[in-house]
């Protein structure tokens, strides 16, 4: 008898662990008609290792509102029509979209600013625990002063910019590699 020792697809937090926290959980709007600052369209997509598409992983959002400042999601931020939080599940195509602004920049270390940026969780099936990672936005002058950005190593910087998208005004995209070629850093949180 020979064993086959060939890896196999893991399922370790099953397949469907978005459902319960997003059929009556969703949040897709971060920032409501009205909000101060920039409207941003977000649309995220998940793909494997292989670049296909995953249809039931959960991503959840996290940011300041325009002036920088963070909100407890009732409008502390000084802007009552921004949430600050977002969590929606993938479509069949691996994709979500988030209707929010564009940050501004929060205080970083050693009296520093961090450019604008998103705080993105990503669930999945195989994971035991969250992914971590940012979503700045490409051509931001910010981008180069950014203190966490410059952590990382140059060449993995782009899998961390969403890009221009080029079918909608103020819409942007990131894909997020959940490993492979291309892999979307994460961060160790």
């Amino acid at each position: 008898m020979t064993t086959d020792w060939t890896p196999t697809p893991s399922q370790t937090a099953g397949p469907f662990l978005h459902l319960g926290l997003t059929d009556n959980h969703s949040v897709a709007c971060v920032a409501g008609k009205g909000a101060e600052g920039e409207p941003v369209r977000l649309t995220f997509r998940v793909l494997d290792g292989d670049g296909a598409a995953v249809p039931d992983a959960m991503i959840e959002v996290w940011q300041a509102d325009c002036a920088g400042e963070y909100s407890n999601g009732a409008g502390t931020s000084g802007d009552a029509t921004f949430r600050g939080f977002g969590r929606l599940a993938t479509a069949d195509d691996g994709s979500c979209t988030f209707e929010t602004i564009k940050p501004g920049r929060v205080p970083g270390p050693a009296d520093t600013f961090q450019a604008p940026h998103i705080n993105v969780s990503v669930f999945a099936r195989g994971l035991l625990k969250r992914l971590s990672t940012r979503v700045y936005f490409a051509g931001e002058a910010a981008n180069a002063e950014d203190p966490i950005l410059a952590l990382v190593p140059e060449n993995r910087r782009p899998t961390l910019l969403a890009q221009p998208d080029p079918h909608r005004a103020g819409g942007w995209i990131f894909a997020i590699r959940l490993r492979g070629q291309g892999e979307t850093v994460f961060f160790d949180v």
